[in-house]
């Protein structure tokens, strides 16, 4: 499930936040929750293969903007829009009634009206019956895809090694996150089955600063092939990591049905 929020200013002109805002949305959606489920997903979330997941992402604010790189700044016109997707229903439905029934959602130094909210499911196939059938899917990105292996230096100490939509590497490392994060969605063992995905333009890389931490995604438009089940995942949990950070989140082009 998935919402689409459209956030305006208080005076409907324009909104001005820093460039570098993912830890601010992810505030805003904690605040806006009930204290019980922000406090559980904060704290422990939920476990899949020995791995822990928050089961939420979120997109890039969406709208008319212009970047001011001196003050570090980005101005979009009122209003804009952000779409905020999980898996798990009891996380939507706080959060649509937290939207409800503040009304407004503070995002850093600004403080937003809500002036609607869609709720959506994008659906990889229609049939229930076929969820564990192979299908393909073509996706775009709404926030890039980060998918990472922290690998070991010859002389010793850590690295971080991104890998972008085409790797051998990235479609393996995002099909085992996949497989944990269906398991922390059921509490069941995945469907077998091989996932692929592939690059249908060239992937955009993108440099993201989380708080004190750089991040790197790729944006892009993908191809994505294997059961329906855990592509469904992908599309409502995210693809590859960080998504509660408002990365990985994906938005159906077709369903081939």
């Amino acid at each position: 499930m998935r919402l689409l929020i459209e956030l305006s200013s208080s005076d409907n002109d324009h909104i001005t936040i820093p460039v570098h805002y993912n830890h601010l949305i992810q505030s805003a959606i904690y605040a806006t929750l009930d204290r019980n489920i922000a406090d559980f997903l904060h704290n422990t979330g939920f476990e899949g293969a020995g791995r822990r997941f928050k089961l939420f992402t979120f997109s890039r604010l969406t709208g008319a903007y212009r970047f001011n790189s001196d003050r570090g700044e980005i101005t979009y016109t009122s209003p804009a829009k952000l779409v905020v997707s999980s898996p798990v229903e009891r996380f939507c439905e706080s959060l649509v009634n937290g939207i409800m029934t503040k009304n407004n959602m503070r995002i850093g130094p600004v403080l937003l009206r809500i002036q609607g909210v869609k709720v959506d499911r994008p659906l990889v196939v229609m049939d229930k019956e076929r969820t564990h059938v192979e299908t393909e899917v073509r996706v775009k990105t709404l926030s890039p895809v980060v998918v990472y292996s922290t690998l070991l230096r010859p002389e010793g100490g850590k690295y971080t090694c991104y890998f972008q939509p085409g790797d051998g590497d990235f479609t393996r490392l995002a099909t085992e996150n996949l497989h944990k994060k269906y398991q922390a969605i059921y509490g069941a063992a995945p469907p077998e089955g091989e996932i692929r995905i592939k690059p249908l333009r060239q992937p955009k890389l993108q440099i993201i600063k989380y708080k004190n931490f750089v991040i790197k995604g790729y944006s892009g438009i993908l191809s994505m092939k294997g059961p329906a089940s855990l592509l469904q995942v992908a599309v409502d949990a995210g693809l590859g990591a960080k998504n509660s950070m408002g990365f990985g989140l994906l938005d159906l082009i077709n369903n081939n049905e």
